[in-house]
């Protein structure tokens, strides 16, 4: 019980000094407390949620990470996208739906992080040329191109794919992320 309560204590002194008032901390300091009152299933609570919370940060700095559209197209990010993700062993994800001003063509870009079922894609976006699958080169990234989807994996962690348009459409779009940027994600 002692080294829940160091741990959270240390948690909150790694935090900086401005967010020390805001919800998170607030919530995590509810779940020591009620973990010092005894009241198990209360701390448990308050820190399932401030994990949510916490995913939620990093779910939209994921986000940050989508380019904005190509000329004359819009973008929708969807903000629902981690609902899922605690079904598919957790991590984060984020999505963006493209579409061309005249509605004629439209994509989906979706990048999720730290999923294991996601590591395990490692080997088939290493081994693609070798499994008669073709691998187009975006910067420094190999992605595996199938039946019109682009898929690559940034940092052996990180899955980006992109599934809709034209793969010239889409790889456009793909060479102005940021991919150094993103592996330090």
């Amino acid at each position: 019980m002692k080294r829940f309560a160091t741990a959270l204590t240390a948690l909150s002194l790694l935090m900086p000094m401005p967010a020390l008032a805001d919800e998170i901390s607030d919530t995590l300091e509810t779940a020591l407390q009620a973990y010092a009152d005894g009241d198990i299933q209360y701390a448990i609570d308050e820190l399932d949620y401030a994990r949510n919370k916490l995913l939620a940060l990093k779910t939209d700095a994921l986000s940050a990470y989508l380019p904005e559209p190509p000329d004359g197209w819009s973008r929708t990010i969807n903000s629902d996208m981690n609902a899922g993700m605690s079904m598919m062993g957790g991590g984060v994800g984020a999505e963006a739906r493209y579409v061309s001003a005249d509605e004629s063509q439209e994509f989906t870009l979706t990048m999720m992080a730290d999923n294991p079922m996601v590591a395990s894609l490692g080997s088939v976006v290493q081994n693609a040329a070798l499994m008669g699958l073709r691998v187009e080169r975006i910067g420094r990234q190999k992605f595996v191109q199938q039946d019109g989807d682009l898929t690559g994996l940034i940092n052996n962690r990180i899955l980006v794919q992109a599934t809709g348009a034209d793969v010239d459409t889409m790889i456009a779009v793909l060479k102005t992320v940021d991919f150094k940027a993103l592996a330090a994600f």
